[in-house]
């Protein structure tokens, strides 16, 4: 009965827009910060670390949708998907345009410099490509313009995106010896991934279109 009232919840027309709302908050706050000097001694290292972080959080919760809703039997989760994965997609265009404008000041030589020269600037701007199609393709019309098993196809990118966006993540805590809070993105990230293993049987039969 209690979860039948969830997914009667989970269906209502405003739940949407109210998740919506709720992504936007981490940016506000971060913006409010910036204009009353409230984040710290280096407020532009603060805005690409925050924007990185609510990134891969956003990015977290897309991926823990399909076992929370297969583990509570809350069908209705689905719905929410795609907004959080646009979600983790917009702090990510937040955690690049904070870097390339406030570390850099938009001196494209300087970009591609440090993308050679830093390995987990490397990392990041791989994983920012492999998150673009996914985001260009979050809409209905694309679903059915690209087929549905090409659609799912597609986006089985998600895994790599997370892989690579955690890796970009320990390698740049690696360089100051701090990866204490990598490790718990990791263990989290370990279990959304491990249980989808086993749930479907193996690596290979996760990454399969069914």
């Amino acid at each position: 009965m209690a979860l039948s009232m969830a997914n009667q919840w989970l269906l209502k027309p405003w739940m949407k827009p109210l998740l919506w709302v709720v992504g936007a908050v981490p940016a506000l706050a971060l913006l409010v910060g910036a204009l009353t000097d409230g984040l710290g001694a280096n407020p532009a290292q603060t805005l690409v670390q925050e924007t990185g972080q609510w990134t891969l959080r956003w990015l977290w919760l897309t991926l823990l949708v399909t076992p929370l809703r297969e583990m509570a039997a809350l069908p209705a989760l689905v719905r929410y998907r795609r907004t959080l994965g646009v979600t983790a997609f917009v702090y990510a265009v937040l955690h690049l345009l904070s870097y390339a404008w406030l570390d850099k000041g938009w001196v494209i030589d300087a970009i591609v410099a440090d993308v050679f020269k830093r390995n987990f600037i490397l990392v990041g701007m791989l994983t920012f490509a492999l998150m673009l199609p996914l985001a260009l393709t979050s809409f209905n019309a694309a679903v059915r313009a690209l087929g549905g098993r090409k659609w799912q196809l597609l986006h089985k990118l998600v895994y790599a995106v997370a892989l690579l966006g955690l890796l970009h993540f320990y390698l740049k805590k690696a360089a100051k010896n701090d990866v204490s809070e990598v490790m718990v993105y990791a263990v989290i990230l370990a279990l959304l991934l491990g249980w989808r293993v086993v749930r479907r049987g193996g690596i290979m039969a996760m990454l399969r279109v069914r």
